[in-house]
């Protein structure tokens, strides 16, 4: 499960044509020592494979393709078309959709041309709350949702931190939505599409499942998949998926036109084709045995790591997990989550701080899909809870943590970087 990739000589910076640009190529080197000499714990965030760099630094980066295959704006562009059209092939296959667009820039993009394809300025959608784990795009009044259309949000139980179907069925009512949205960036369990679409056609609804977090798990085998419920589902390729920074959109065909020509010429311009083809190697990764294999210690790994901190005393929201991603709440170690978050990063535990439901204070979001990518198993999510703990209960302990936390990622590299040879990350 651990990603394997070919080592390069030390002189690999100058011929990948950095040399005459050392300011970038230090800031290319730091990073890639970074992320060899900490855990990368941030739950939206994982490794690809040498066969998606490869696809990234690719002479697809060149081309200019506004349109879609067979029907471009620019010249020379049938070997971009076939890339295309293979990506959205093994998309469709690996999903068991019938439509798929793959051009979205991230899963952000997704979303607003969901919207723009299902919505106008100023309807109604029910989605859940930002306090309880909703998305920037699910009406954050900072956010384009948020300016362009009323949102009502929908919560979890106080007690269980579960969604409260009953709770979404009522405000559905009350409110009659134009849509309904399932998703989340901070919810640890597994989403009852079904309830979600009985919920939406009651309503007179569409629902759209914002799955950027799940996806990858859906791949895998490892969770529900939204494609049979959802008239629309958003994603992003990045996260537990494994292949590179970006979006894409999987619908019916009776949304196929609709969604397209929101995506363009309504919200983007040019696809970038060089992401696309790193999204076709990704899925025809996920569509693998090993992949499979993965998915499911990825959540192995999750539930062991939930496990662990509870035993350390924190509180682990909804007792635990069913997917890569896990949020905790650190006040019972007498720590707020900024001050943990500091602790933990300073001795090289890298995650985030997310909302906390029912509560003023926040919390720490951290995820196991980098780490199981590194070939981390159940045993090395013991220690990282230990660690972990240790880091927050004292400011004295970063020192040691560290040194901990650099030993244990020695065992696991990244995709074969190591300190001494950073560059290696960055090359085939």
């Amino acid at each position: 499960m651990a990603l394997s990739m070919d080592v390069e000589p030390p002189d690999a910076l100058a011929t990948r044509g950095l040399a005459g640009d050392p300011e970038i190529a230090d800031i290319l080197l730091g990073e890639a020592a970074r992320q060899a000499e900490s855990l990368q714990l941030i739950a939206a965030e994982n490794f690809v494979s040498p066969a998606v760099l490869t696809a990234l630094g690719s002479s697809l980066a060149n081309k200019y393709a506004e349109g879609y295959p067979g029907s471009r704006h620019h010249g020379g562009c049938e070997l971009v078309d076939a890339a295309e059209r293979l990506t959205i092939d093994r998309a469709e296959r690996l999903f068991e959709a019938e439509h798929a667009n793959v051009q979205p820039h991230s899963g952000s993009s997704a979303v607003l041309a969901t919207y723009a394809a299902l919505l106008r300025p100023g309807d109604t959608v029910l989605a859940m709350g930002l306090p309880y784990g909703g998305h920037l795009t699910h009406g954050s009044p900072v956010n384009f949702s948020g300016r362009w259309f009323t949102f009502v949000g929908y919560g979890v139980d106080a007690e269980s931190g579960l969604i409260d179907y009953e709770q979404v069925r009522e405000l559905a009512r009350t409110h009659r939505p134009k849509a309904v949205v399932c998703g989340s960036i901070a919810y640890p369990r597994h989403i009852d599409y079904a309830a979600f679409r009985d919920i939406a056609d009651e309503a007179g609804a569409y629902l759209i499942a914002d799955a950027a977090h799940p996806m990858g798990l859906v791949a895998g085998g490892a969770a529900p998949s939204p494609v049979p419920y959802a008239d629309v589902v958003c994603a992003t390729t990045h996260k537990v998926l494994r292949g590179p920074r970006g979006g894409m959109i999987l619908c019916g065909e009776e949304l196929a036109e609709r969604v397209d020509r929101a995506v363009f010429p309504f919200s983007q311009g040019g696809a970038q084709m060089n992401a696309i083809a790193a999204k076709a190697v990704a899925f025809r990764e996920a569509s693998t045995p090993a992949f499979t294999a993965y998915a499911h210690q990825v959540v192995a790994n999750a539930r062991t790591l939930a496990e662990g901190l509870a035993a350390e005393g924190l509180t682990v929201t909804t007792g635990g997990t069913d997917t890569h991603l896990l949020t905790v709440d650190p006040t019972p170690l007498r720590i707020d989550a900024a001050t943990a978050r500091g602790r933990l990063g300073a001795a090289g535990l890298v995650l985030d701080t997310c909302a906390l439901p029912w509560s003023d204070a926040r919390g720490l979001r951290l995820g196991s899909a980098a780490v199981t990518t590194q070939g981390m198993g159940e045993k090395e999510m013991d220690l990282i809870a230990g660690l972990f703990a240790s880091a927050i209960r004292g400011a004295d302990a970063e020192r040691r943590v560290r040194d901990e936390v650099r030993d244990l990622v020695r065992g696991f590299p990244p995709g074969g970087v190591t300190p001494t040879d950073p560059v290696s990350g960055l090359t085939v």
